[in-house]
């Protein structure tokens, strides 16, 4: 009798042990939304091969570099949306999970971005405004190209009518600028885009809260940074690649990037009451290992970065932002020579 019992409680433990070390996906974490690999890193592309315009500009040369890289087998390339359900925790996301983001729906993205995008397979999204395409420049997509794209699997998000600074409109006046976009996707497209992209990556409270009651799942900004739900399904960052900031160490630093999961970020909004601001947000314990926090600001402005207690880290800047957009970026060293990255675009006026 003892020793059925005891080769019972034997089985058990053995049991145990196999299901924890051989069932995948599986945590014994209270908090299990936060051990799953829930984040993205988002690239965020403009025109390829257009060398009159550095800063929005991607060399084929440079363009084929990243491409080649994201096809080996550590990344995964995917759509925007199936990142928003791993974001939301109602899929899994792998570790280096990569999605391609082209704003603007410049004529370059159909003439030598796709081309090379759909040779490999790889999926993107393109972020389009509608007045651009409605008046036929020559240096932009048409609606039966962008068909094309949509045909063949490419995901289209908006970037509302005529691409404004959305926060200097009022209320009355952004609604328009997405209900009347709306109205020309459904028309060209036969449907309305799920996911939104602030113009210029500008963004305020007022801004934010429209967009969100206006039916789209989530939007994303120009900041750099790893997505992840700590930072806000509505503000949500991507790494820009240009010219001067696309060469393939710094590809590889953006798509091996992981978050800084952060709460009680200050100031609560981006349009700035006070410049410099008063910049500070609170790490999650789920940073691991917990290491030093280094900000920077655009513009090379000095930055004093001091963290209080454990967690709470403050941001001070020695000067103002002078443009009407400010940047601050924050990172931390993780394991494996990564880094964990945090960044917030501000707007001053």
């Amino acid at each position: 009798m003892i020793n059925s019992k005891l080769n019972s409680k034997i089985l058990l433990i053995f049991n145990f042990i196999f299901i924890y070390l051989f069932t995948p996906n599986i945590s014994f974490s209270e908090d299990k939304f936060l051990n799953k690999i829930n984040h993205a890193n988002i690239l965020m592309y403009h025109r390829f091969g257009e060398n009159k315009y550095p800063t929005t500009n991607t060399t084929i040369e440079q363009f084929i570099t990243h491409t080649n890289e994201l096809v080996k087998d550590k990344y995964d390339v995917v759509r925007l949306d199936k990142v928003i359900k791993g974001l939301q925790g109602e899929s899994n996301l792998k570790d280096r999970t990569v999605s391609i983001t082209i704003d603007d729906a410049y004529l370059s993205v159909y003439t030598k971005a796709w081309p090379i995008l759909k040779k490999l397979n790889l999926p993107f999204t393109l972020f389009v405004s509608t007045d651009v395409i409605d008046n036929n420049f020559s240096n932009y997509m048409n609606w039966d190209q962008i068909r094309e794209l949509v045909d063949n699997g490419v995901l289209v998000g908006s970037q509302t009518k005529s691409h404004p600074h959305l926060h200097r409109l009022s209320s009355k006046q952004i609604l328009n600028e997405i209900e009347y976009s709306n109205k020309r996707f459904i028309k060209e497209l036969g449907f309305k885009p799920k996911l939104f992209a602030y113009p210029y990556g500008e963004y305020d409270n007022k801004t934010l809260e429209i967009v969100k009651g206006s039916g789209f799942e989530a939007a994303f900004g120009q900041h750099s940074g790893v997505a992840h739900i700590s930072s806000g399904i509505f503000e949500l960052p991507r790494f820009a690649m240009n010219e001067n900031y696309g060469d393939l160490t710094r590809l590889k630093l953006a798509a091996n990037a992981l978050p800084i999961i952060i709460k009680d970020i200050s100031p609560e909004d981006n349009f700035l009451k006070v410049n410099p601001p008063d910049f500070g947000f609170t790490l999650s314990s789920k940073n691991k290992p917990m290491r030093a926090v280094k900000c920077f600001a655009s513009n090379g402005i000095v930055t004093n970065t001091k963290r209080i207690g454990k967690f709470r880290i403050e941001v001070r800047l020695e000067e103002k932002f002078t443009n009407a957009r400010g940047r601050i970026n924050c990172t931390m060293a993780a394991k494996d020579d990564r880094w964990r990255w945090f960044g917030k675009q501000f707007v001053t006026k």
